[in-house]
């Protein structure tokens, strides 16, 4: 079996912007047949790769690098992610890191390789209405105004969490929902189910808009990024509490404040 090589975190920086020759690949990658998933391989690296975060020896970690167009690129995240793994992706707005919602563990890994405050929500991704329906325990007049509107695109909007979510995805009783608009990101969402993503860069950094761009903060602490090319939105999304009376812009994004209250007028 060929020798795996080890990252070097620190030189990733140097390199110019899409040349991965540096970072750990799966053997069989380039392999006539693509991509070959093996769920025993994943799972011993991935559980291996989680305690390494916790104990902080991000210099063992292994970041795979694999391009969208591979043909079983997202049936090897979704394993991933099954896994308790961290996978970084496109959306329509900027590029996103995720685990999916209902594992505890590995949404607390998210809040340990950004550097987050885990006093700070994260939003879950959707694709589908009976996705959502997990998630959210109910969306208020205002936020099914909007969803309407607005999704699948570039506004979260919070809303009264369903009482199975964990706590690791919100400590509130609320949490941010969305449904994307980008085509990796929601054949990703089919396979996996709800999401809970959060910006793919460290706490404070700066937004990622493309796949070199996550390597750069997060390289050696997720264990998968899918390059589908630049995000074509290059901001985050517009939060909106839909929670009280009337609809409060949380933060600022894509969608307008002048939008959003002609949406729910």
């Amino acid at each position: 079996m060929a020798r795996q090589r080890r990252l070097n975190v620190i030189s990733s920086r140097d390199r110019p912007p899409g040349d991965y020759s540096h970072l750990w690949l799966p053997p069989d990658y380039k392999s006539g047949g693509g991509l070959q998933i093996r769920r025993e391989r994943n799972l011993r690296a991935i559980t291996g790769q989680a305690a390494e975060i916790r104990e902080g020896h991000w210099d063992l970690m292994k970041t795979e690098v694999l391009p969208a167009t591979d043909p079983s690129a997202l049936r090897y995240a979704a394993d991933v992610l099954r896994n308790n793994g961290l996978v970084a992706f496109p959306t329509d707005t900027v590029y996103g890191v995720g685990a999916l919602a209902f594992k505890p563990e590995a949404v607390q890994r998210l809040y340990i390789v950004k550097g987050r405050s885990t006093d700070k929500a994260i939003a879950v991704l959707v694709a589908r209405n009976s996705d959502l329906l997990r998630v959210a325990k109910e969306l208020t007049p205002a936020a099914q105004r909007l969803a309407l509107k607005f999704w699948p695109g570039p506004v979260t909007l919070v809303v009264p969490k369903h009482p199975d979510l964990p706590k690791a995805v919100s400590a509130l009783p609320t949490v941010g929902v969305r449904l994307p608009d980008h085509l990796v990101a929601k054949k990703l969402l089919e396979l996996t189910g709800p999401l809970a993503v959060t910006s793919a860069n460290r706490s404070g950094g700066p937004s990622s808009l493309t796949a070199a761009a996550v390597l750069a903060q997060l390289n050696g602490r997720i264990d998968l990024v899918i390059d589908g090319g630049p995000a074509p939105g290059g901001v985050p999304s517009t939060v909106v509490d839909c929670t009280g009376a009337q609809p409060v812009i949380l933060r600022e994004g894509p969608i307008s404040a002048a939008d959003i209250e002609r949406a729910v007028s």
